[in-house]
């Protein structure tokens, strides 16, 4: 059940989230709050100067754009999550070959995973994000095989879902939120709305 602080101060607005993440709608439905989702084609392409952080900020702002015609009783929720390692932003992954890589790339590491969301109504507009460190353990080749085989990862940032298989047995620890790992800083997410 949401805080009915935040309940009260949102009971005469509509939230929009526009994700087609199972993950960010499951967990804004365990916040309480109703809402509607709608999705709007966005091309997301971004400058290559910027840093991860920027990046994710970047790509969730160019989501809340393409919402141009907002009722005034409507808060729009977008998001971007990106998983960096070396400064090197890991997208989601085009195929099984790529998913491979990316896998290989993080086994045996510690990488970033930057969440960002960006809230926008008629009124006014923000942006906030958290990063979480995570470490994976060593992955063989055949771990790696199966999950990409068995869960096809093509829809996650860097080629894995932390609460799926790949998570249970390969990540040793994390510095920061899981929530932001699985693509929305609920934490966050709630103070920003309180104050919005």
């Amino acid at each position: 059940m949401a805080n009915l602080s935040l309940q009260q101060k949102l009971k005469d607005r509509q939230i929009i989230l526009a994700s087609g993440s199972p993950r960010r709608q499951a967990l804004l439905t365990e916040l309480g709050l109703p809402y509607r989702i709608e999705l709007k084609p966005v091309e997301e392409i971004f400058p290559d100067h910027l840093t991860p952080k920027e990046t994710a900020e970047y790509l969730a702002k160019l989501k809340a754009n393409a919402f141009d015609h907002l009722k005034d009783s409507e808060i729009l929720i977008t998001g971007d999550t990106v998983v960096a390692i070396d400064q090197i932003i890991l997208g989601k992954p085009k195929d099984k070959e790529e998913a491979i890589k990316m896998l290989e790339l993080l086994s045996g590491r510690k990488h970033q995973v930057i969440s960002s969301v960006f809230l926008k109504s008629n009124q006014k507009s923000c942006c906030f994000s958290a990063t979480t460190h995570v470490n994976f353990k060593s992955l063989t080749s055949a771990e790696i095989e199966f999950y990409v085989n068995t869960f096809k990862p093509f829809d996650k940032a860097g080629a894995y879902g932390i609460q799926e298989w790949i998570g249970q047995i390969g990540i040793t620890g994390i510095e920061g939120s899981y929530y932001t790992v699985l693509g929305l800083p609920v934490h966050l997410l709630y103070k920003n709305l309180l104050q919005f």
